[in-house]
C-alpha cells in the first residue's frame, strides 16, 4: 500500500509539474492581440501665422459717476441704460440754501460796487485817503469772489455727465442723502472699445502696433469684430510671463460689453507650411510631446507585423481640432489620431477608420 501511493503522488507531482511547464512556455510565447487605433496620413497644409488667446473687453472710459458735494437728491434726469452726451444733467442735489446765500452775497456785492464807484470820485476828489479807496476796492473784489464761489457750489451739485457714452443702473432714489464720493450711476464710452489681452514674451517681438486683429465671442455667434493694436506694456508680467496688449474695436451697436471673455486672432504675418493633426493624435508629456507612426516591424522571431514607433514632436500652435508640428513627422507618414493613451514603443495595431475624431480648424460643437 505504500508503495502504490509513492506511485500514486510521484505520477500527479509528474503530471503538475508538466502543466506548469507547459504553461510558462505558453506565457513566454505569449503575444497580446493587436491594438485598435485610427489613423491619418501626414500631410502639409498652409497654416496662418496666427495667435488665439482670450481678451476681456474694457470700456476706452469708464467711470462710476458719483457726489461732489454732500446733498439731497433733488431730481434724477435719466433713466438707467439711457445714452447721454457730454454735460448732461444726470443729477440735482438740493441748492436752496446756497441760493439763499447767493442772494445775500449778491446784494453785498452791488452794495460794495456801489460804494467802490463813489469812492473812485472821491478819490479823484481829495475828499477821502488812498487808504480808504483801497479798502473800497477790496471789499469789493471780496464781494466779487463770494459771489463765485457760492456760484461754484451750486455748479458742483448739479453733476452732469463727464463725457457721451451708455449710463448703468441709477444707485440713487429721490430725497436721498449723498455724501461726498458715494456713487450715482457706472457710465461706460462703447465705441470704440479696448480688448485686453496677453501674448507669451517669446511671442511679444512679433506684436507691433498697428497689427490687425479678430475678435470673436461665444455669446455672439457668428459676428466677428476687426481692430488694432494700440498699445503694448512696457513689463513682462513676473507671474504668467506674458506680455499685456491692448487694441481697439469699431463697436457701433454697443455688442460688446465691458468685462466679456472674447477670443482674439492675433495675425503675424505671412502663412507657412506646416505638418497638421488633429490634436487627439499628440500625446503630451513633460518630458516632451510624441506621436506614434505605423510601420512595417518584426518580432523577435523575425515575424513581420503592423506596429507603431513612438516620435517626439514639437508643436507650434493649435487651431480647433489641429495643431501644427514643426518637426518630427514627415508628409506621408500614417500617424495615430485616437487610441494613444494605451500604446507603447513597439506594439501591434489594427487600423479601424470607420469613426474618426474632429480635424476641423473651426469646429462648431452643437452644445456650445
Amino acid at each position: 500500500m505504500l508503495s502504490v501511493t509513492v506511485l500514486l503522488l510521484t505520477a500527479l507531482g509528474f503530471v503538475k509539474y508538466r502543466q506548469v511547464e507547459t504553461a510558462v512556455h505558453a506565457a513566454a510565447s505569449f503575444q497580446p492581440p493587436p491594438e485598435a487605433v485610427t489613423s491619418i496620413v501626414a500631410k502639409q497644409e498652409l497654416w496662418p501665422a496666427t495667435m488665439s488667446v482670450i481678451g476681456t473687453m474694457e470700456a476706452v472710459q469708464g467711470v462710476t459717476v458719483s457726489a461732489d458735494l454732500p446733498g439731497t437728491v433733488a431730481r434724477i434726469a435719466f433713466e438707467s441704460g439711457q445714452t447721454v452726451h457730454r454735460g448732461d444733467v444726470i443729477v440735482e442735489l438740493d441748492t436752496r440754501q446756497e441760493r439763499a446765500q447767493l442772494a445775500a452775497l449778491e446784494a453785498q456785492r452791488d452794495l460794495a460796487k456801489v460804494n467802490y464807484g463813489r469812492m473812485q470820485e472821491l478819490v479823484r476828489e481829495g475828499v477821502i485817503s488812498k487808504m480808504e479807496y483801497d479798502q473800497a476796492t477790496a471789499q469789493q473784489r471780496q464781494t466779487e469772489a463770494n459771489v463765485a464761489e457760492i456760484k461754484a457750489t451750486i455748479e458742483r451739485k448739479t453733476i452732469r455727465a463727464p463725457f457721451s457714452g451708455v449710463l448703468g443702473i441709477r444707485k440713487v432714489n429721490l430725497g436721498q442723502y449723498l455724501a461726498a464720493g458715494n456713487p450715482v450711476v457706472p457710465l461706460q464710452a462703447l465705441n470704440p472699445i479696448y480688448v485686453d489681452f496677453g501674448v507669451p514674451q517669446q511671442a511679444a517681438g512679433q506684436v507691433r502696433v498697428g497689427r490687425n486683429l479678430r475678435v470673436t465671442s461665444e455669446d455672439l455667434a457668428g459676428q466677428t469684430f476687426n481692430g488694432r493694436v494700440t498699445a503694448l506694456d512696457s513689463i513682462v508680467d513676473e507671474t504668467t510671463r506674458n506680455v499685456q496688449v491692448q487694441a481697439t474695436l469699431s463697436n457701433p451697436q454697443s455688442k460688446l460689453k465691458p468685462g466679456m471673455f472674447v477670443q482674439v486672432e492675433l495675425g503675424f504675418g505671412a502663412s507657412r507650411q506646416a505638418i497638421t493633426l488633429p490634436a487627439s493624435a499628440i500625446s503630451f508629456a513633460p518630458y516632451g510631446d510624441s506621436v506614434f507612426i505605423i510601420t512595417d516591424l518584426k518580432d523577435p522571431k523575425g515575424q513581420p507585423y503592423r506596429g507603431v514607433r513612438q516620435q517626439f514632436v514639437k508643436v507650434d500652435g493649435s487651431r480647433g481640432d489641429q495643431v501644427a508640428l514643426v518637426s518630427g513627422v514627415n508628409p506621408g507618414d500614417e500617424v495615430v489620431t485616437s487610441g494613444v493613451f494605451k500604446l507603447r514603443n513597439g506594439a501591434a495595431v489594427t487600423v479601424n477608420n470607420k469613426v474618426q475624431p474632429g480635424d476641423n480648424p473651426a469646429p462648431k460643437p452643437q452644445d456650445s
